[in-house]
Formats: C-alpha cells, structure tokens, sequence
C-alpha cells in the first residue's frame, strides 16, 4: 500500500436487523473513504446508522439479529468480512481503536485504571507475538496517561474510574485506544455529555494525536461545529444513507441536500435575539422496518417535489470527492423558499 492510500473503504455495505416486526433495514449501501492521515466526520441525527456503521467495521454488530446482506469493508486492502472472529480480534484495538461515548459504560468500576489498562496493554503485545511483561505495561499506561495530559499519572493509575471526571474518564479511555499503536481510531460522540470547555479540551488532544501519530481518525457526532473544526471531510448520514459528502469546507460553504441545510439552521447562531425561534427541522427519523425507497427524507423535506420516490434514486458524484443524493442535483439547489 501506498504512503497516500486508503487505509478505509466502505463500498455499497448493506445492513439488515431481524426483529419481530420485520427487517430493518439498518445501513443501505453505505460507501465511505478514509486516507491516512485524514480525518473524516460522519453527522447525523440520532437512528441515521453512525454507530451501526461504526461497530461493522470492528466486527462487533451482534449477530444475529444483525446480517450482512452486501458490500465490502476495505482495511489496508483487505475485506475485514473475509475474516475469521480470531483475526478480526486480533486487528480490533491494535490495528484498529475505538473510543466510545459513554465513557463509565465501558470502565469496568470494580477495577483500577492500572488493572484496566495494563490487561489491555498485555493483550496487544501478545497479539502482535511480543510479550510485554505486566511491569513493562505499566510504565507504558503511565506513560499514556500523560500523553492524554492526566495529571500525575503515575499516582492516579491506581484508582477507579468513579475518582475520575467525565473527561478524565474520557482521557483515559482515549489513552487504551492508543496503547495498540492503532492505524485507524473510530471517536463515537466523544464529547457527549461533557461542559464546553473540556469538549474543547478533547478535541484538540484527539487532533494532536492524530497529527503525531498519522492515523485515519473518523469522528462520529451530532454537532457540525465540532466537524467544521477537525475534519477534512464530512458524510452526511440519514436513515442508513450518505446523502452528502465532500470536503468540510465545500460542504459548509454551499451544502446541496436539503437535510444538509436542515442540520446547519440548526446551529444556535451567535447575536440571536430572544424570544426569536431556533432552527429546527420537523419530523423525526422514520423507522428503517418495511420497503424504503427514494429519499427518506421527502416526508419532512419543504422542498419535496416529483421524482423523490424514485426507487433508483443513488448518491450522485458532482465533482471529484463530492456527492449528494437529492434529484434537484444538476441543477442549483435553492434553499430561498425554503420555510423557516
């Protein structure tokens, strides 16, 4: 593989969940890109298929109800859906990291961090066949911690993740992302539920990082400002389909989707008076369970015209890097009659 190539491709990969109610059809011929190096957002509201698309590409969508229907998974050139459970396990947190949202759902609180950490660090040196002995992990999770700029580390490793802050807690789980020298790091809403100051916090570490060790990182959250801040590319998700993609600033620029628009009004715009209404789109994100077709977002779309049921209707390519999934593409979307 070349120094420029993708370390990601996710082509046309298509997700359905068997429920009682029926098949839901969960992802619907989600294609994605990552370069190394490269930051790529993935926005949307909460249900579009962000997490799902996520924990697929870790292998850890259970199965079932979940089932694989079609596409492909490119990692480093090869498909991670030809593989073994063993061999996805041993790419999961060393070759590939994630770091979840919610972070005391996944610090065990009968453990200390130093339990924590260095089990996992001593997993990944066995999976890579080079042993590391449990003193030897130590020093590298003290090591990590101050990395991830906690504070006397060396003493702190030692205690429970209820003596931590949410983003202390955070930083520490960002720190056993790293401890596998990972090529990609998938962030899942890390900034969830945290005050501004330490979103700001996060996200800088997660840039510094990124920037210093090279790795494809994709950040998945419901917030456009934190996307226009850190990513080079944006995918817009809705309904378990990109239905805009491109450049973060092509896309904040001159957004082309209508849902694109929807999330940006969205955004509390700084000078806004009070009493005066905030953006807001109408609706909710319909069940993905029954036969879906067209643009799921034509029921709560203002601009919704002929042709949105169009079972045909794809992701079109517009220029190179940029695509929208609208029929009003190839002509110049307006937004002026759209109602507030």
């Amino acid at each position: 593989m070349t120094e420029n190539s993708n370390i990601l491709q996710i082509e046309e990969l298509v997700i359905h969940f068997d429920t009682f109610e029926g098949v839901a059809q969960v992802l619907d011929g989600v294609s994605l890109d990552l370069a190394r190096g490269q930051t790529l957002g993935v926005v949307g509201e909460t249900g579009c298929g962000k997490s799902i698309t996520s924990k697929a590409v870790l292998g850890l969508l259970p199965v079932p109800p979940a089932r694989m229907v079609s596409g492909r998974i490119m990692f480093d050139g090869e498909d991670l859906l030809t593989k073994s459970g063993k061999e996805i396990e041993d790419i999961r947190g060393t070759r590939i990291a994630m770091i979840f949202q919610d972070p005391m759902t996944y610090l065990n609180p009968v453990f200390s961090i130093e339990k924590q950490m260095v089990d996992v660090i001593v997993r990944h040196g066995k999976t890579k066949r080079e042993p590391v002995s449990r003193k030897e992990a130590r020093e590298k999770a003290v090591e990590l911690l101050e990395a991830v700029q906690i504070p006397g580390a060396a003493k702190r490793i030692r205690e429970y993740p209820h003596e931590f802050s949410g983003g202390m807690r955070q930083r520490v789980l960002i720190a056993m992302a790293l401890s596998g020298q990972p090529e990609l790091l998938i962030a899942d809403e890390p900034t969830t539920a945290l005050d501004v100051t330490i979103q700001a916090q996060i996200l800088s570490l997660l840039a510094s990082i990124q920037k210093e060790f090279r790795m494809g990182l994709i950040l998945i959250t419901h917030d456009l400002g934190v996307v226009a801040r850190t990513a080079d590319r944006v995918a817009v998700m809705y309904c378990g389909q990109i239905v805009e993609s491109g450049n973060v600033e092509d896309v904040f620029n001159d957004p082309l989707h209508p849902y694109t628009r929807g999330l940006m009004d969205c955004i509390p715009v700084p000078g806004t008076r009070s009493g005066q209404p905030l953006g807001s789109i109408p609706g909710i994100v319909p069940t993905p369970i029954g036969d879906l077709w067209g643009c799921a977002f034509r029921n709560r779309c203002s601009m919704a015209r002929a042709g949105c049921d169009d079972k045909n209707l794809a992701l079109t390519e517009i220029s190179p890097g940029r695509a929208c999934r609208c029929v009003m593409v190839g002509a110049k979307t307006d937004f002026s009659n759209r109602e507030p």
